[in-house]
């Protein structure tokens, strides 16, 4: 009998690659929030410690390495971290458009690509929907977390 191995769409390598460049960690408000009570600090003092405004949205800091501020061997604030990082590689850009979603497979070792672009939207809106992921539309969240549709 055949082998029905599935391939997973998505695995994350715990790499670190999501975790550079600058700006790319937009927060959402409730990001700040539990950020902020995870560091134990008040909102406006995480803000200042810990971010950036880009756009008109709060960022996380890169250090001098370009790596997110809480990358230190891993994510230090894992248990309590931005929904960006939670959501990651499921953006928007790459549900809705194969050939970013390869262009993100290049940069992330965890995205297969012979899960197929289809198994990966499937799996993107499973999780977005099922850890309430999306954004609301607004000025301060993260375009990669709004809704859409097909």
């Amino acid at each position: 009998m055949a082998s029905t191995h599935l391939v997973e769409p998505f695995v994350c390598q715990r790499c670190g690659h999501c975790c550079q460049g600058r700006g790319g960690i937009v927060l959402t408000p409730s990001d700040r929030q539990r950020l902020a009570l995870h560091l134990g600090l008040a909102e406006s003092e995480f803000l200042t410690t810990y971010t950036e405004t880009m756009n008109g949205k709060a960022a996380l800091r890169v250090g001098e390495d370009g790596l997110c501020v809480f990358f230190r061997a891993g994510c230090s604030v894992h248990e309590d971290k931005p929904a960006v990082c939670r959501a990651w590689p499921f953006f928007r850009g790459n549900l809705l458009d194969a050939m970013s979603w390869k262009m993100a497979a290049e940069y992330c070792p965890g995205i297969d690509l012979a899960a197929g672009h289809e198994a990966f939207v499937r799996a993107g809106r499973a999780l977005l929907q099922s850890a309430e992921l999306f954004a609301a539309v607004d000025p301060q969240s993260p375009n990669a977390l709004i809704p859409f549709d097909d």
